[in-house]
């Protein structure tokens, strides 16, 4: 039997279950086995997995993290940790690999690529929405509506107090989560790290 591998890593996105979920009830109809790595890229440094099938991803779908957890991990930075990782994905004869994540997940699978004959696929999962070649990954629509929740209910706050609120939003180096959510609420000044102050 045939068998992929599925990895979330980095920071948890909304949505993260749902590809899980897909990937595997996917991979059985077609009668492919899936190991599911635990904790990120530890997990292929651990060998550290489940067995995901039909019935262990049900349920999952409207859960918020991912159920495989996710860290990021030092260790694979390293080149002996990719090193690790490649054997993992041969001692456990994986044909291919799904990688759930953002930019740093995605370089982590380039690295691994380069050690590994593993096929590897990506999967854009991030509240930052700044995965090249994306119109918009996943967990950023699910980012910007929580926020802007969030904000409107502030705001009557803001006015009864006559004040001005300073709204902080997640995004990294890109602005892409903090310009879809001034925009959204109606902020007077947006600021991003792409333009200067």
């Amino acid at each position: 039997m045939k068998t992929i591998g599925v990895v979330t890593s980095g920071g948890d996105a909304p949505g993260m279950n749902a590809a899980i979920r897909a990937v595997t009830r996917i991979a059985h109809s077609r009668k492919l086995q899936v190991l599911g790595f635990e904790r990120g890229w530890d997990g292929l440094l651990t060998n550290t997995y489940k067995r995901l099938t039909p019935r262990t991803v049900g349920g999952i779908i409207q859960l918020g993290g991912t159920m495989l957890r996710t860290l990021r991990c030092p260790e694979f930075e390293k080149a002996e940790g990719v090193e690790l990782a490649a054997e993992t994905l041969e001692l456990n004869e994986v044909n291919g690999l799904v990688v759930i994540g953002g930019d740093g997940s995605f370089r982590g699978a380039l690295d691994l690529s380069r050690e590994s004959d593993t096929l590897m696929v990506g999967i854009p999962a991030t509240i930052d929405n700044d995965i090249f070649g994306t119109e918009e990954t996943i967990g950023f629509d699910t980012a910007v509506n929580t926020a802007v929740v969030a904000i409107d209910k502030i705001r009557d706050t803001a006015i009864s107090h006559e004040r001005v609120f300073i709204v902080e939003v997640m995004g990294r180096k890109r602005g892409f989560l903090a310009l879809e959510v001034g925009i959204s609420v109606g902020a007077e000044v947006i600021l991003i790290p792409e333009r200067e102050c």
